[in-house]
């Protein structure tokens, strides 16, 4: 490696910890306050809480991460969520004594399903992410409204069973959180420690070099978008199991806070970076926020326009960031 090629990838890994050590120091300021404000908030019953109703989230993180790296975007996420929830609570319904990871494995192929169907229109017909995923949006959300009659599925249809999926544990974990922690770890080492993973990477980076480098674009496309399905399926059983209901609305409008959450995290819009870390942090932060402002008695009209402040913030940060990184570059270069 030449020595400006090595001041290039000290640089720019110096500030994306710095990003990420300021979103953290940002978040335990803001939890000091909240404290101040109301001493129930650092309470361990109210962290666990916290974390439980973070969980779902920062798994839906993940997959839109990839998406977003590859310069994608997926806004049909929560009518996935709600689908495969709905169809899952149909299944418990009707089979009482069907088994909790039966009913995890149909929700995952579910979303798996509804993924791959996105992955291929953008992968094989080039239709734009934006246009695809908002077109499957809408006919995932008629599907669910059709399916169920727009009729809901209340706690009293469910198994006791599928019920504990979102509020039993292993080990003393919930198994929200526990799920979250395991996915989190493949991911990590999926993204950073295999060659598939370092491939999203370049696709997003720059795709006519991973083209010319012998990428198979269409590939990575139609893996990450699946990838995403598979998560939006998994969250779409967890979300119904830990609410004990199902509605054809379900999570609408979710799509756009798991966005946020990848964007606070330091994950480019424009595609080509992105780190597990960071969105761990982003999902902790919108949970955060949705946690301690009903807490401190903030109006939910404020809610609103606080959250869309910070998520503001992080673009305009991420954008000089970015700016900062170009035009060291551009200087070693020169040099």
């Amino acid at each position: 490696m030449k020595k400006n090629d090595r001041g290039k990838v000290f640089n720019h890994k110096n500030i994306n910890k710095f990003r990420e050590l300021g979103l953290l120091g940002f978040i335990i300021i803001l939890s000091i306050f909240i404290q101040m404000r109301n001493p129930n908030y650092l309470t361990l019953e109210n962290i666990n809480d916290l974390i439980k109703n973070t969980a779902i989230l920062s798994i839906l993180a993940i997959g839109m991460m990839m998406v977003i790296i590859t310069r994608g975007i997926d806004l049909s996420v929560a009518a996935t969520l709600a689908l495969s929830g709905m169809i899952t609570a149909m299944t418990v319904r009707s089979y009482p004594s069907l088994h909790p990871l039966l009913t995890i494995l149909l929700g995952t192929i579910i979303g798996l399903f509804c993924g791959a169907i996105i992955g291929f229109l953008v992968s094989k017909m080039s239709i734009l992410p934006i246009i695809a995923t908002l077109g499957m949006m809408n006919i995932y959300r008629g599907l669910t409204y059709w399916i169920s009659g727009g009729k809901w599925i209340s706690s009293y249809q469910m198994s006791t069973g599928f019920k504990r999926i979102a509020t039993g544990s292993i080990l003393g974990i919930n198994n929200l959180i526990f799920i979250a922690i395991v996915l989190y770890i493949v991911a990590y080492y999926f993204v950073n420690h295999t060659r598939t993973g370092r491939q999203i990477y370049a696709v997003g980076s720059n795709p006519d070099s991973a083209k010319v480098s012998g990428i198979k674009i269409d590939k990575i496309l139609f893996l990450v978008y699946s990838i995403m399905g598979v998560l939006a399926g998994l969250s779409g059983v967890l979300w119904v199991s830990k609410f004990a209901s199902a509605q054809s609305n379900t999570a609408t409008g979710y799509e756009l806070t798991v966005i946020a959450a990848c964007i606070v995290g330091g994950v480019n819009i424009a595609g080509g970076s992105g780190k597990i870390s960071g969105i761990i942090l982003g999902s902790l932060l919108l949970g955060v926020l949705k946690n301690a402002l009903p807490l401190i008695k903030v109006s939910p009209f404020w809610q609103d326009a606080i959250q869309g402040g910070i998520i503001l913030l992080a673009v305009v940060v991420s954008a000089l960031v970015k700016r900062s990184v170009d035009r060291n570059n551009l200087i070693r270069r020169e040099v």
